[in-house]
């Protein structure tokens, strides 16, 4: 069964993650990493949880986990900083925080079809799959938006099979939608800018028609 998160699916059965269509070169640890923590979604697991699960009757130190949690986070494109997959929870362990959707096994262009949604904010670049995504000042949002103007769930993105809306939730400040305050569930275009608070964010979509003008707009933008 293959699992799909941000822009990369994991093919458990064939021990294989890709992320863009691109396969990471990871090693079992990582990618056993990548399992124990999906399969314990949304429940946090302990860092000895974790241990046990990896290097079973073998002792390693902290630091191993804390280096192989990073590589992780590489290989997938997540933030420690501002994490929309992989949450440490200090003093206790990790979780996976990320929407999950079973892949069916698309092919890569069926894939290139549906197109890949992205928030850039700053330097940050966040893939958002199909399915529900809250923006705002909670740790626990897919965007999380570190601003005072910002409430904790401030806003909603759904990315569905046809569209992509942006809903305002009731926020103190409002949301603004190409310079404009919404009121209601309202479709979103690639290139539209999102502003809550005082933050500026731009929403993307990346089709491919060939296999490489996907990665070609990535890099003109």
């Amino acid at each position: 069964m293959s699992l799909g998160f941000g822009d990369c699916v994991f093919d458990r059965d064939g021990r294989e993650l890709t992320r863009d269509g691109a396969v990471v070169h990871a090693g079992p640890k990582l990618l056993r990493l990548l399992e124990v923590l999906l399969d314990a979604r949304p429940r946090a697991l302990t860092k000895d949880d974790i241990h046990k699960a990896i290097w079973p009757g073998t002792f390693v130190s902290d630091a191993t986990l804390t280096s192989l949690v990073a590589e992780l986070r590489a290989a997938i494109g997540d933030d420690a900083r501002a994490p929309g997959l992989v949450r440490t929870i200090h003093g206790y362990g990790y979780v996976f925080c990320g929407d999950v959707v079973p892949e069916a096994r698309r092919s890569l262009g069926e894939r290139e079809l549906m197109g890949w949604h992205h928030i850039i904010l700053g330097e940050r670049e966040i893939a958002l799959p199909r399915g529900e995504h809250i923006l705002g000042r909670s740790q626990e949002a897919a965007v999380f938006v570190d601003d005072v103007g910002v409430s904790r769930h401030h806003a909603r993105i759904t990315i569905g099979e046809q569209e992509a809306t942006l809903e305002d939730l009731g926020s103190k400040n409002g949301t603004m939608l190409n310079g404009h305050a919404i009121d209601q569930c309202t479709p979103l275009a690639d290139g539209a800018v999102i502003v809550l608070g005082a933050t500026s964010m731009k929403f993307r979509v990346f089709r491919a028609v060939g296999s490489t003008e996907t990665l070609a707009r990535r890099k003109k933008d």
